[in-house]
């Protein structure tokens, strides 16, 4: 039987890695940039604590693997379940970091059917885990921060309102271009609620303490800790920095009183994990193997590798020839793209990606119009302008009226400014979650992200600076009318 289970097994493994093939990609690309170096950290530590684990217990994973699966229904079912919802995704969604967890679960699955049922439910938080190391915190922030943000401000707005504290406007907490108590996206909570759940499986899977719904309550009880700390510190940073006008106590507070939240959250919620009652002692023992598995795992991993389907790209058709009429009195000139950074746009999708230097007025510059069906295509320009050495200062939103919300970023040192906002037929707007969100529908619109560098800008009124928007806004929107009378966007086949 040895001779013939091995060789079945190590196929089964290769046909698991050949249907989540599309996923590997970008795990190395996650696991070799230096802006995931967190992620990576957390991941060889939870590798070492996991090897440390399986020496203490005395277990040889491997020689098990010289046997046929075992009949265990929950490893199957989140094996299977996370298969077909892979296909589901990949298919209408294509988000990597949704596929990749569906990876690791299905993976955690495949790997139960080798397993005592005791010792894969002791190993379930440190899958999750494994899951969390991801960089879900930044998508996070992408999708979830600014609704959050902004019901933060709301609350520390009605709550200075029912203290008779001189009434702030939300967009005025979430809007502060002068004060240091800036409400972005690191003060929307996303960050603490994704490092607190790290620690609350690490707790569970240290403490050896079981998966079960009775965590729910605490777990509740935990992300609301963490809500309420930061909407006190939002709170305290208005108080300190817009009321009291005291912009340097401001500073000092906003890292510790951060801190010293989470802290005091993770202790609450440890203390609550060990009044639970550990692991109940259960036997190592395996349920019956089913040879007959095998073959029927290999025809629906074989199955589902043969009907995977990514996401269509959006069929349209470009003008290439089409250009942006801005005001006579605007000076422009096209600056060509190196050859590099062409490819780089069109590798995710872009259609059109164009650099303009422009002189109007006090104000010079250069600016990239990047055109694509498909948010892949897009990015936020700061990781860009971080890349060319420019270090951020502050990234903040600026509203030219109530419909055109523009990103303004100050860089430090040199004070440099640049701007960005993402702009489509009927919508603009400088977050790059509501650019994703639009992605979603069978039928997607052409989008450009706008983003502008200028030289400086000293002696610039705001009534300029907003004039100069609203020119490049408009030669944008009229190439985009433009495109939609002509019939260019058409949904995907």
């Amino acid at each position: 039987m040895f001779k013939l289970t091995l060789p079945a097994n190590i196929l089964l493994g290769i046909s698991w890695l050949w249907l989540y093939r599309p996923v590997f990609n970008y795990l190395q690309v996650i696991f070799q940039r230096e802006d995931f170096r967190t992620n990576q950290i957390v991941l060889l530590l939870l590798l070492v604590l996991l090897a440390m684990q399986v020496r203490d217990n005395g277990e040889r994973p491997f020689s098990r693997f010289l046997s046929p699966p075992h009949k265990s229904h929950l490893p199957l079912l989140l094996l299977l379940g996370a298969s077909i919802t892979f296909l589901i995704g990949e298919r209408w969604l294509n988000v990597n970091t949704i596929s990749a967890a569906l990876c690791f679960l299905s993976g955690y699955g495949l790997l139960g059917l080798w397993m005592s049922p005791a010792a894969w439910r002791k190993g379930l938080p440190a899958a999750l885990l494994l899951v969390g190391v991801l960089p879900f915190g930044e998508h996070l922030q992408t999708f979830v921060g600014y609704p959050l943000r902004y019901f933060s401000a709301e609350l520390v707005r009605q709550g200075l309102a029912g203290l008779h504290i001189a009434s702030l406007g939300t967009e005025t907490i979430l809007v502060l271009e002068n004060g240091v108590a800036l409400i972005d996206s690191p003060c929307s909570g996303i960050k603490s609620i994704w490092t607190g759940t790290l620690f609350f499986l690490a707790a569970i899977w240290l403490e050896k303490r079981p998966l079960r719904l009775n965590l729910l309550p605490i777990y509740t009880l935990f992300i609301t800790l963490l809500l309420l700390s930061n909407i006190i510190r939002i709170a305290l940073l208005v108080l300190a920095g817009q009321v009291m006008n005291w912009p340097t106590v401001a500073r000092l507070i906003h890292l510790p009183l951060g801190v010293l939240g989470f802290a005091l959250a993770c202790i609450a919620v440890l203390m609550l994990v060990r009044r639970l009652p550990a692991h109940p002692i259960l036997p190592q023992t395996l349920p019956p193997t089913a040879p007959s598995l095998t073959p029927m795992l290999l025809l629906t991993l074989w199955g589902m590798a043969a009907i995977y389907t990514p996401r269509p790209p959006t069929v349209f058709a470009v003008d290439e020839t089409a250009v942006f009429h801005f005001p006579a009195d605007m000076q422009t000139e096209l600056s060509p793209l190196k050859a590099d950074e062409e490819a780089w746009f069109k590798k995710d999708g872009a259609d059109m990606a164009v650099r303009y230097t422009f002189q109007w007025h006090a104000l010079s510059g250069s600016m990239i119009l990047v055109s694509s069906h498909t948010w892949r295509a897009h990015h936020r320009p700061e990781r860009c302008f971080e890349v060319y050495g420019l270090a951020i200062e502050r990234s903040v939103t600026f509203l030219v009226d109530e419909q055109f919300p523009v990103k303004q970023v100050t860089f430090a040192n040199n004070g440099r400014q640049a701007a960005y906002w993402f702009q489509t037929n009927d919508l603009i707007t400088d977050d790059y979650g509501t650019r994703i969100w639009h992605d979603l529908p069978p039928e997607r619109s052409r989008w450009l992200l706008v983003s502008i560098l200028f030289d400086d800008k000293t002696g610039v009124t705001t009534e300029e600076e907003n004039e100069f928007y609203r020119m490049v806004e408009g030669a944008v929107h009229e190439l985009l009318l433009a495109e939609f009378k002509q019939g260019l966007v058409l949904p995907d086949a």
